[in-house]
């Protein structure tokens, strides 16, 4: 029997439909994946059902493109483990960037019983921190989506990135090298399903990081960035404005005190994440060549200008 969390009906009949899952089959489908990997001698995989069943319902449950999502998501986090393997997260720093509410998931999902809300403030103090210290808290949630987040996990996650804030010391901290490494880890490493990446007030002093962004994401999800500018309120077609926070006008939770609340959660996760020291890939091991990380952050394609709505 799976060691799995159930879902509710409405989400239960959204995996049955949209990824494909069996019910009946999962047991079956959560072994072939553990077979694969106790095979695979470069790989130290937790093997948490609760785990692995996201990355086969990501995958739509292709077995092959699972295996895929799950290697490089250990492969990043052994090669760049002050982005992707938080093994502390009592960290004082990690908690003091946590604390500024940089990212933060509201508490209400889109129309109620769709996509997670996950909304990003670009206000961090750029002379105090690095870029890594301020994006491990964000992958690290990530992390914690795939064990406890039905919505997430089944109806995907709305990006919603707030520029108000943005000065030049932040755009020259998400360097081409950053925001691939962070765009290969959100699209291609994480069994999520990416709704929409939505960037409100920008100005037109991002246009570098979009000329960095846009070129390395799938054609799929290029069809999904929506880029707004200063004090355009055109985003509201694709979110309405009850679901954004309060400080925004809606009704969807305080950003303070979502932030707050959410220290809860790290001090559940402090014993899973203390594990994370564990697991990981040894690439002298891996069959084959080891991964290739010049290549796969290599050159990305072109980008012609900043459209701005």
């Amino acid at each position: 029997m799976a060691q799995i969390q159930p879902l509710c009906p409405e989400l239960q009949k959204i995996a049955v439909k949209e990824l494909g899952e069996v019910p009946s089959r999962i047991s079956e489908d959560l072994q072939a994946l553990k077979t694969w990997i106790q095979k695979q001698p470069h790989l130290r995989v937790r093997l948490d059902d609760q785990l692995l069943i996201q990355f086969l319902r990501g995958c739509k449950y292709s077995l092959e493109r699972a295996k895929e999502k799950l290697d490089r998501f250990y492969a990043l986090s052994s090669k760049y483990t002050e982005l992707f393997s938080t093994t502390d997260v009592d960290d004082t720093i990690f908690r003091e960037v946590h604390n500024l509410g940089c990212f933060l998931l509201l508490p209400k999902p889109l129309h109620d019983t769709g996509p997670r809300i996950f909304f990003i403030r670009i206000n961090y103090p750029g002379d105090k921190y690095t870029i890594e210290q301020v994006l491990q808290p964000c992958t690290t949630m990530h992390e914690v989506m795939l064990l406890n987040d039905p919505y997430a996990c089944i109806q995907g996650i709305f990006y919603m990135i707030d520029f108000g804030e943005t000065h030049l010391h932040h755009i020259l901290h998400f360097t081409p090298s950053i925001v691939k490494r962070m765009v290969t880890f959100l699209e291609k490493s994480l069994p999520f399903r990416i709704k929409a990446w939505c960037f409100i007030n920008v100005p037109t002093l991002a246009e570098p990081f979009f000329r960095a962004l846009v070129p390395c994401t799938s054609e799929k999800l290029r069809k999904r960035i929506y880029i707004f500018g200063k004090n355009s309120t055109k985003y509201q077609q694709l979110i309405p404005l009850k679901y954004l926070p309060i400080e925004y006008g809606g009704d969807n939770g305080s950003l303070s005190q979502i932030a707050k609340d959410y220290n809860k959660v790290w001090n559940e996760y402090r014993d899973y994440f203390k594990e994370n020291a564990q697991y990981g890939t040894d690439e002298s091991l891996r069959p084959g060549n080891p991964t290739d990380f010049d290549s796969m952050f290599g050159l990305c394609g072109s980008f012609r200008k900043l459209d701005v709505d």
